[in-house]
């Protein structure tokens, strides 16, 4: 039980690190990320990241640079901690907005490239930032940003000889949840309706 709270609080207090980076360099409108989307299914020399970082006195090595945690040795740790991070980021991309704004879709690709730098696994986080040099992050859209992740989760379960999950099916595995709004809406479109009839 230990295990699971230190878990919790290591991935919310990454999390906060993270936003709080962000809401710094955000302040200045010409610092930022550029990225040239790639369409995935292209093969990887013609998918290449074209990441740039302009980040003023901050290194582009932020977003670049290789692992910060060492190896993870604990098999156990290692497979709960990822189950986690997996709920976590499909929870995360199932509430991304559906018309992003530039803003909004440059947090996110710096999210995940700061995401493949802190990942509390070495090693884990160096064959993450493998998979973002052939398949960078693609954020147009919820959809869009959902099936990025979505192939990638499947490029990890493949390298690990777990089953292939289907994406169709990604909204009723990962319940972002999103219903209760949903519920809500409907509820207030019917009772829209029902007002428009008297």
């Amino acid at each position: 039980m230990a295990r699971r709270q230190h878990l919790t609080l290591s991935i919310l207090l990454g999390v906060c690190l993270f936003f709080s980076i962000t809401y710094f360099f955000s302040g200045s409108s010409s610092h930022g990320v550029d990225r040239i989307p790639a369409p995935m299914g292209e093969s990887p020399a013609e998918s290449r990241s074209q990441f740039k970082v302009d980040l003023g006195d901050v290194p582009a090595s932020l977003l670049e640079g290789e692992s910060i945690a060492p190896k993870l040795e604990n098999a156990t740790l290692k497979a709960e901690l990822g189950r986690a991070t997996w709920k976590f980021m499909h929870t995360m991309v199932a509430r991304f907005p559906e018309k992003p704004t530039d803003e909004e879709r440059k947090t996110l690709e710096t999210f995940v490239y700061l995401f493949s730098r802190l990942y509390p696994c070495g090693d884990c986080a160096k064959h993450f930032r493998g998979i973002l040099e052939k398949y960078p992050p693609q954020t147009s859209s919820r959809n869009a940003a959902a099936g990025w992740l979505c192939y990638v989760h499947n490029l990890v379960n493949e390298r690990l000889k777990k089953p292939i999950f289907d994406c169709n099916n990604i909204g009723d595995f990962y319940d972002c949840g999103c219903g209760d709004e949903d519920k809500k809406k409907k509820e207030g479109s019917k009772v829209d309706a029902e007002l428009t009839k008297e």
